[in-house]
């Protein structure tokens, strides 16, 4: 480590003398010198090509020359305008109501444009709206077809089933009355048993169903009954309520005029009298 330290340092030293101005390379070794690397503890020196970069800085004067020759040549020159009165031709007064009156424009301006602004949010909102009821139209339309399409086969199921059903009770009575007819010739007591219990339950389902109208229509005519007995004491407190109404706006009223009405011997006043058990309202001192 020290020695290459040292080494470092020697060829330091070396390049630094070689880069003093007094310094001259010899005369046999000057142009191998400037092509050669110089390599130093890890660093490339590389020597610039003078020639070069000489020709690189005469290039860049003769530029900088000839810019601020075109500069000089167009210079712009004095200016020369006449003089004239500038200003000064509206009174301060006039100035301020015409500040004053754009003042106001803006701000009608400003209060325009947020009304507009408002309305376009409403316009918008409402659109969407009313999209959303289009939508939500359109699905209860859908469903509405749906709806009324499972109607329509659930009653062409039911159609077909009571049909299927209604062919297999009559196939059932025809036999029924081919073993009847069969078995006439034998009596009464050979009847079709088959033909015995679809009349009896025939029988007893039409019952059934006249006693369950019955109920029916016992159980609504006892609604109504109800019903009706329910409005009439309503309409009779109705009226015992408006008649003590009544009675109390008049009592109140003769009060009033009774109170109004101390002397019965003031002329143009009503007096109260009593007479054959009724009460009346007479005007005395009138003669």
């Amino acid at each position: 480590m020290y020695r290459e330290a040292g080494g470092y340092r020697q060829d330091r030293g070396r390049f630094q003398e070689e880069q003093r101005p007094g310094h001259q390379l010899p005369e046999d070794g000057k142009s191998v010198e400037t092509q050669q690397s110089r390599y130093a503890s890890g660093y490339t020196l590389i020597p610039p090509n003078e020639t070069r970069r000489n020709e690189i800085q005469r290039i860049a004067r003769k530029e900088l020359e000839d810019l601020e020759r075109w500069k000089e040549e167009h210079r712009p020159g004095p200016i020369n305008l006449a003089p004239k009165r500038i200003g000064g031709i509206e009174t301060e007064a006039n100035a301020r109501q015409k500040q004053q009156n754009t003042l106001k424009l803006s701000k009608y301006q400003q209060k325009f444009n947020r009304d507009d602004y408002r309305r376009k949010v409403k316009e918008e909102e409402e659109a969407k709206i009313l999209k959303m009821k289009a939508i939500q139209r359109e699905k209860a339309t859908r469903l509405e077809a749906t709806r009324q399409q499972q109607d329509m086969q659930r009653k062409k199921e039911c159609e077909e089933d009571k049909y299927v059903k209604n062919n297999d009770f009559l196939s059932t009575l025809e036999s029924g009355l081919s073993s009847r007819r069969s078995c006439q010739n034998g009596g009464v007591g050979q009847q079709s048993t088959v033909w015995a219990r679809s009349l009896g339950y025939q029988q007893t389902q039409k019952e059934e169903e006249e006693r369950n109208l019955q109920q029916m229509k016992e159980a609504q005519n006892r609604k109504s009954d109800l019903l009706e007995s329910k409005q009439r004491q309503k309409e009779k407190e109705r009226k015992t309520y408006l008649q003590m109404e009544h009675r109390r706006v008049n009592n109140a009223f003769l009060d009033r005029l009774q109170g109004k009405s101390q002397s019965s011997d003031q002329p143009g006043h009503l007096r109260k009298t009593d007479g054959s058990g009724s009460e009346s309202w007479v005007l005395s001192g009138v003669s």
